[in-house]
């Protein structure tokens, strides 16, 4: 697969199921999903939603210094594939392809597996460039318009 355009080589991804994660790190990780999708996206919703602590999930997170300023999270579908969720990066960071580099690698980590998210519909194009496509009709949620997409393998 071609390189996406905006991607941040070099930085250094950790990958953490939930149990394992440090409690700052987990503290850090939560404020950023909540700067960003609750204050900064003004959507007043249940971030926390009982996901992060599915068995067999994943998150990952790039670090500056001491502060987490990208993050995604991943964990199993109950048809067997595996669900992004929760892509954020700090306002600081946005345009450094921190975001572009956790997509990328989530894509390597689950070669075989079929990779499914909601992407906020403005960011359908971002998400085709790692060979995502529309898988379904755009929907509402919390005054924003998401689409299913989809990456089959």
């Amino acid at each position: 697969m071609p390189e996406p355009d905006g991607l941040q080589t070099g930085v250094e991804i950790t990958w953490s199921e939930f149990d394992a994660i440090r409690v700052r790190d987990l503290y850090a990780i939560l404020a950023l999903r909540s700067e960003i999708f609750v204050v900064e996206q003004a959507c007043v919703f249940q971030d926390i939603d009982g996901r992060d602590l599915l068995p067999g999930n994943a998150h990952a997170w790039i670090r500056d210094g001491d502060q987490i300023v990208a993050y995604l999270r991943a964990f199993p579908c109950r048809d067997g594939g595996v669900k992004l969720s929760r892509v954020v990066t700090a306002a600081s960071h946005r345009a450094l392809g921190h975001a572009a580099a956790l997509m990328q690698e989530a894509v390597e980590r689950f070669p075989t597996a079929e990779l499914v998210l909601d992407a906020q519909s403005r960011l359908e194009a971002w998400y085709q460039r790692f060979g995502f496509v529309v898988d379904g009709e755009r929907f509402l949620e919390d005054d924003i318009w998401h689409t299913p997409m989809r990456l089959t393998r």
